[in-house]
């Protein structure tokens, strides 16, 4: 499960017309600690904004799952009620989600919304649907491809490890090497 952190950054922006001003901007980021949401939201912030800027707060988000889309240029928070029965006490229980969706109106917003929470069984209602201030959202991405190597590690591909065998009846260790030179010399002295 995602933990999602909320970030409000501050820093000086420049606007087209070339006059400075101060701004907050709020961003979510997918992160295991608090310390990593930092960590991860000052990497980012750093290829996006030129100067100084300060992380100004990092909260838990109560957000439980985001649906992004490639041409959505605002993210609408919705709240979803989903009523399930208490066993025990024998009364309905609502209980309330949110979910994150890129989309331009909120027509759309609320069609991908539908869309995104068609895996629910259980009927459930939108409360609500408004936009909100967050201006990107930057998940973990799985991308070992892509990922540069640390300098102190080599690509699997050069490494070569000799596989190392122990005879528990015999107090004898070898490699699997010594092995396979040991039956080439036995195939060529018996041409």
């Amino acid at each position: 499960m995602q933990t999602w952190f909320e970030c409000k950054v501050k820093y000086v922006k420049v606007d087209d017309d070339g006059r400075e001003r101060k701004v907050n901007e709020v961003y979510l980021v997918d992160a295991v600690t608090f310390t990593d949401a930092e960590t991860r939201i000052i990497q980012n912030v750093q290829t996006m904004v030129r100067g100084e800027f300060v992380v100004d707060n990092i909260k838990k988000s109560n957000i439980i799952e985001i649906f992004p889309h490639e041409d959505g240029e605002w993210w609408y928070k919705a709240k979803i009620g989903i009523v399930t029965i208490d066993e025990k006490a024998g009364k309905e229980k609502k209980i309330n989600n949110y979910f994150l969706v890129a989309a331009d109106d909120i027509k759309q917003a609320l069609q991908r919304l539908e869309d995104g929470l068609s895996y629910i069984l259980v009927p459930y209602q939108t409360t609500s649907l408004a936009i909100c201030n967050i201006i990107d959202v930057f998940p973990y991405f799985g991308d070992s491809v892509n990922q540069p190597i640390p300098a102190n590690l080599k690509p699997l591909a050069q490494v070569t490890k000799t596989q190392v065998f122990e005879d528990e009846d015999i107090d004898v260790v070898y490699s699997a090497d010594e092995e396979e030179e040991d039956i080439e010399e036995d195939t060529d002295d018996q041409e």
